[in-house]
């Protein structure tokens, strides 16, 4: 996965868990693509100060992430309903009555799995 998508992903599902300052700070970075520079010039601070503080956060959200797993649990889930979407199109335009019952039975199984794990 890219990791900017990462890093976005991990600051949508954790980002409330982090300190108003952090969430700001990164929220500058990871939302608007501000650089370190640009939001030490904002906020009036170094941009030492402000690479930490990124550092933190990350390091913050990957043991989040490590310990509960939703953002893994979500892609998965997303690319289960990917497929899912696919075998529904693909019964749309089939002419075939037995590869129509094959589709459905597969959505049948994945939707099973994804109702079972959540």
């Amino acid at each position: 996965m890219d990791r900017i998508v990462e890093k976005a992903l991990l600051f949508d599902f954790y980002g409330e868990l982090l300190t108003q300052n952090q969430k700001e700070v990164y929220g500058e970075h990871i939302q608007n693509d501000l650089s370190v520079s640009e939001i030490a010039d904002l906020r009036g601070i170094s941009r030492q100060g402000v690479y930490d503080m990124i550092r933190r956060c990350e390091k913050i959200l990957a043991d989040y992430e490590d310990r509960l797993h939703l953002v893994e649990h979500f892609l998965k889930v997303k690319k289960m309903v990917g497929i899912i979407h696919r075998y529904a199109e693909e019964i749309s335009v089939c002419d075939d009555r037995e590869k129509m019952q094959e589709r459905i039975a597969d959505i049948k199984n994945i939707s099973s799995e994804i109702l079972e794990q959540y």
